[in-house]
């Protein structure tokens, strides 16, 4: 089929650099069952640029005409749409039933023995990119609403899933879809089918697609589980000099003039790509490897600490790809190493141990080491007659096998000194470090604002109405409905209204209750104050917000209310009073007012409270709020209870407690552990807390209560 004219992608063969990106996209283009592979990069290092080129490389496929099958059965009336888009004519075992029916009506029962005569045509393998504001209903498919009013029944709409069968499922900025968009993505992916459970429908059609997906981490992490579902995590993140960055600039240029001359200069090393590719999907099938070579690839795994089984899992299968793509039908030591260095190797979480008894087993055609002679007269004579024999087995194999090459590397891979870590890796490790300042944040659901989730059945009154949901359930309904009111077009009954329940994400709000009496009260709040700014700067990714507290003398005081901006903390925090009594009961009650109102504006999805204290209360909440001091009570008995009560209203409230006692003693004397217990929160004991220390525990807070 001839390609458009009109644009053209820039060639995968013309990227400059991206050696290892590259080689991973060829190698999940022949094996696409891969898992797919993530690209992560700051801004402008071509992520998308790699994805677009190797579809470009990406052969035609050949598929059946839906769209010919229902135009030569629509004189049967018939209400059975395709399911399923882009099948393969050749595969009868992954069609849909729609589509079995279908061509049943056309050849009758014995269609399976007339697949030639099936409507077909050439199509370039879809390239389908996921937008970032996707919602469940376009990803996985739902009811047309246009077909099932026009014909009465519940007709199926398919969604980007079944657009990308067979071609690229390309995700960009995937760290900032929506987690269940993302679960639902692997999911389909990973089985190579999607099912559709949802408005009465159970449906499924195949989704075998190559998945591609990129992102920044500088706009936030990755979850973990997410990026051990991709068999390769690289960066575009490359150590390039002055020579390659004005090659890459004169090549964008040129691109941009002329896309489809630029195309044509580099259309040979494009075709002999493509060729290659071509030929290596076929030869796939008959790759092996033995069982050798997969215990050293589970060895590797072991030694660099891996977690689960996936990484040896991926890497037989990226040993066998970039076999196929050599055009080998046996796996050798070049593609172990190749495997261990794109799937293991990032995902190794530590640095083996020297230990001189493991070897690596030996190729079964390495020849034995001649035996030594126990004559140490004849040792000079024997050390010649071996030398010369080494040389002319060289002479030979150099004739002879000069391309040849073991079936195992000669040493591990992951030895403490075997070579450099390539710097285009990306480190599991790494991006699991990085993944704690993020960590994962709640989300808010309602009927009045937000992203438009799913359509629910409303109980009361409906504030958004979901026209969509309310549509597909009076469909099947229209032709009996018209019956009885010819005059109407369509015609929706109470009980076909649909609410739509909206979801938006919801960021945390920490609240700085600080101890700010006695004599270690200024380190305390310095410590405070320090926490305050670190967390501020991640505030605005996390829509985090931060407040602060201090209780002295009789009273807590607001001294910084809920904020995200570092410029009003920074001018709030300036003058702090420290010293006097230790009204803890107060700051209690007034962090839990703050937290309240916090949570009534539907911004904030989560409260924790950050108790920097050594557990001492002294004053009543009674002086606190202006009442008179009753003289004859007993007041530690009082106080304590006092303050413990007020601490069990906190898991009502839906306000978490984080308790740093900061008491220099070894066994604390005050009632911090007790306080937290009460709220049914978390103690942590720092007589030495940092402000980097307290906001990471603050943040741990966050991701773990």
């Amino acid at each position: 089929m001839k390609k458009k004219d009109s644009f053209r992608a820039f060639p995968l063969a013309a990227i400059t650099g991206h050696s290892l990106l590259k080689l991973s996209l060829l190698l999940s283009a022949v094996d696409p069952s891969l898992g797919g592979v993530v690209i992560a990069g700051g801004r402008g290092t071509g992520k998308s640029v790699l994805a677009r080129g190797l579809h470009s490389l990406i052969p035609p496929i050949e598929v059946i005409d839906n769209e010919s099958i229902l135009e030569k059965l629509r004189d049967n009336k018939t209400s059975l749409r395709p399911i399923s888009r882009n099948l393969d004519p050749t595969k009868p075992e992954e069609w849909d039933e729609n589509i079995h029916e279908l061509i049943a009506n056309m050849f009758g029962d014995d269609y399976l023995n007339q697949i030639e005569n099936i409507p077909k045509k050439i199509i370039q393998a879809p390239f389908i990119q996921v937008p970032i504001g996707i919602t469940e209903d376009r990803l996985v498919g739902s009811i047309d609403v246009a077909a099932s009013l026009n014909t009465g029944e519940q007709v199926f709409q398919p969604g980007i899933l079944a657009e990308a069968h067979r071609g690229v499922l390309y995700v960009d900025d995937i760290n900032l879809l929506d987690d269940g968009i993302v679960n639902l993505i692997l999911e389909a992916t990973g089985r190579e089918q999607n099912n559709i459970e949802r408005d009465g429908l159970s449906l499924s059609h195949p989704c075998r697609s190559l998945l591609i997906a990129t992102y920044n981490p500088e706009e936030g992490a990755l979850r973990d589980h997410v990026l051990d579902r991709f068999a390769i995590v690289l960066s575009a993140d490359q150590s390039i000099d002055n020579d390659q960055r004005v090659e890459i600039t004169k090549s964008v240029l040129s691109h941009a003039e002329n896309n489809i001359k630029f195309s044509e200069k580099w259309s040979d090393e494009s075709d002999n790509l493509s060729t290659q590719l071509i030929l290596a999907r076929q030869w796939l099938n008959d790759v092996k490897i033995t069982e050798e070579q997969i215990t050293y690839l589970v060895n590797e795994a072991l030694r660099g600490g891996v977690e689960g089984h996936r990484s040896e899992l991926f890497a037989v299968k990226v040993a066998k790809a970039n076999a196929a793509l050599r055009g080998d039908e046996n796996v050798n030591s070049d593609d172990l190493k190749v495997a261990v260095r794109l799937v293991i190797l990032p995902r190794a979480m530590q640095i083996p141990p020297e230990d001189e008894d493991i070897q690596p087993p030996p190729p079964e055609d390495q020849n034995p080491p001649p035996p030594q002679s126990s004559n140490e007269e004849s040792e000079p004579e024997s050390n010649e007659n071996e030398n010369d024999q080494e040389q002319e087995q060289q002479e030979d194999n150099s004739e002879g096998d000069e391309d040849a090459t073991s079936e195992i590397p000669e040493e591990f891979i992951l030895d403490p000194e075997a070579c450099m870590v390539d710097p285009d890796l990306l480190l599991f490790s790494s991006a699991k470090s990085k993944a704690g300042n993020s960590g994962s944040r709640s989300v808010i659901l309602s009927q009045s604002r937000g992203r438009y989730v799913r359509p629910l059945i409303p109980k009361g009154k409906v504030e958004r109405i979901a026209v969509d949901a309310t549509l597909r359930a009076a469909a099947p309904y229209q032709k009996s409905r018209r019956l009885k009111n010819p005059g109407k077009t369509i015609i929706i009954e109470e009980n076909d209204f649909r609410a739509k329940l909206l979801q938006k994400k919801a960021g945390a709000l920490v609240i700085f209750l600080v101890d700010a009496s006695g004599s270690m009260a200024l380190n305390r709040m310095q410590s405070a104050k320090g926490a305050v700014i670190r967390l501020l700067t991640e505030a605005y990714e996390n829509r985090d917000e931060v407040a602060l507290i201090p209780f002295r003398g009789n009273q807590a005081e607001v001294l910084l209310p809920p904020t995200r901006s570092i410029t009003a903390a920074k001018r709030r925090l300036e003058t702090m009073p420290c010293g006097g009594g230790s009204p803890l009961a107060h700051g209690l009650t007034q962090s839990a007012k703050v937290a309240k109102n916090a949570l009534s504006t539907g911004d904030i999805g989560q409260v924790i409270v950050v108790g920097i204290t050594d557990g001492r209360g002294n004053v009543p909440l009674g002086i606190s709020l202006g009442q008179v001091e009753n003289e004859n009570e007993d007041e530690n008995v009082n106080l304590k209870q006092e303050v413990l009560d007020i601490a069990a209203k906190y898991p009502m409230l839906g306000i978490k407690l984080l308790v740093i006692d900061t008491e220099r003693k070894f066994i604390a004397s005050g009632f911090g552990k007790e306080l937290a217990e009460a709220a049914k929160g978390k103690y942590v004991q720092l007589p030495k807390a940092t402000d980097k220390t307290i906001a990471a525990m603050a943040l741990n807070a966050i991701n773990e209560f």
